[in-house]
């Protein structure tokens, strides 16, 4: 697979990826704030089958990624390549583990301290995974932007 396509897919998989973390976090802040417990629940239910793509884009991402960067030592490159495991772990250990506790407490009605204390987890969690996609792509548009003389 040649350059271009490889570049193209890495940031449809990034982009999306980024999407949707930041829907998912997005529609759970705004049921938990104005919705009813059905669409917690509801919201809930849509986000554990919806992790699949966000699996599929995250591994699309990855593996490209490593593919154009290969062994390069471009400061930029070298970022990106430092924040993946914490992306990955924090996506692996704490928010795909709350997505499932969330549902299973939210579709049997259990709104009490744990299933708070769990949100809030999942809720920073996911802030934080934003904000580090977020600086990866930054970093990835720095390096394609051509540089100024």
């Amino acid at each position: 697979m040649n350059r271009t396509v490889l570049r193209k897919i890495h940031a449809i998989a990034g982009a999306a990826a980024f999407l949707l973390i930041a829907s998912f976090w997005t529609s759970t802040v705004i049921s938990e704030l104005f919705g009813s417990q059905a669409t917690v629940v509801t919201v809930k239910h849509v986000i554990v089958y919806a992790l699949f793509a966000l699996m599929f884009c995250m591994a699309l991402a990855g593996a490209t990624g490593m593919k154009m960067g290969g062994k390069s030592n471009h400061p930029r490159i070298a970022a990106k390549r430092r924040r993946m495991p914490f992306i990955a772990a924090n996506g692996l250990f704490i928010l795909l583990p709350c997505a499932f506790f969330l549902y299973y407490r939210a579709a049997a009605g259990q709104f009490d301290a744990v299933f708070y204390a769990a949100q809030t987890l999942e809720l920073l969690a996911g802030a934080t995974n934003l904000l580090l996609l977020g600086l990866s792509m930054r970093d990835g548009l720095a390096i394609r932007r051509p540089r100024a003389a």
